[in-house]
């Protein structure tokens, strides 16, 4: 059964909505409207991770997360906190987090400290860029930070791209299992748009790769709403698509995601994505499934 996972921005700064959520009372009624849609888990994020985004102390992180995680955990909602930082880390598993969505894959070992001993699944996201923050420039090599390196035969070019994604998680998953976390809590996040590169050949051919990936034996979540490819691949030269324009291009890319490995997709339009896979699994039974509670 595939996960949703709704995307709940509480910054300033976001590519997509930054700003609509910041106040925690905004916050927890688009949480609540992404349960309404049909969202497994709502993944909140403090910190934009898109290559302009502003610095965001693990102080201010914390006051912004704390008062939405309280309140969904009390509405006996899944979380998931979107965060690199050992500190945030800390604190939202004391507040009952249910997973953490980590974009440098715990690389700091100080976030393995941090979440070593909880019970939260781990979203560990593989990235060619140098830090936190995706990056627009193309990669000079596919080796970044020196704990991504990756094995000299492997190019930055499309055709080899999955190849690198699938070896990276290898060596990141053995490694996370030497310093003791259990193997069966990780999710793997292949990257997408910047995180990869400005190319659109890149996720895409992640994307038509995934089933490689999957096949590592551990869930695959795929995060690609709104991102800098589709509107790549919608637009035309020089010009892509706005982001607000970038929903029918998520759909589809989510939907081959789902039909190709993903057991998690991290969205924006949760409700999209859930009537598309109900439409589908409808199809393929030839009945259409029982309602939804509250439906």
């Amino acid at each position: 059964m595939i996960q949703l996972i709704g995307i709940l921005n509480v910054t300033r700064d976001s590519f997509s909505d930054g700003g609509r959520f910041l106040d925690p009372e905004a916050a927890l009624e688009h949480a609540r409207q992404l349960a309404a849609d049909g969202a497994d888990i709502i993944d909140v994020g403090a910190e934009s991770t898109h290559p302009d985004a502003e610095d965001v102390p693990a102080e201010v992180e914390i006051e912004r997360l704390t008062p939405v995680i309280e309140r969904l955990k009390a509405d006996d909602v899944r979380v998931s906190v979107d965060t690199h930082k050992a500190a945030v880390m800390r604190q939202v598993l004391a507040l009952g987090a249910d997973l953490i969505n980590d974009v440098t894959a715990l690389c700091d070992p100080e976030a393995v400290a941090a979440v070593r001993d909880s019970d939260a699944r781990l979203i560990i996201m593989h990235s060619r860029a140098s830090g936190a923050r995706a990056e627009r420039a193309v990669p000079a090599s596919p080796v970044a930070p020196a704990w991504r390196v990756a094995p000299a035969s492997s190019r930055c070019n499309s055709g080899m791209i999955v190849d690198q994604v699938a070896e990276f998680f290898e060596r990141r998953v053995a490694e996370l299992t030497a310093a003791g976390i259990d193997r069966g809590r990780l999710i793997l996040d292949p990257g997408m748009g910047f995180f990869l590169s400005p190319r659109p050949e890149d996720s895409l051919a992640v994307l038509r790769g995934l089933e490689r990936i999957a096949a590592l034996g551990l869930p695959v979540c795929v995060s690609a709403s709104r991102k800098s490819f589709i509107g790549s691949v919608l637009g035309g030269e020089g010009t892509p698509r706005p982001v607000s324009q970038r929903g029918a291009g998520s759909l589809a890319t989510e939907v081959w995601a789902a039909r190709h490995g993903a057991a998690y997709i991290r969205t924006h339009d949760v409700r999209a994505l859930r009537d598309a896979l109900t439409m589908l699994a409808a199809i393929e039974r030839g009945a259409p499934p029982a309602p939804r509670v509250g439906d």
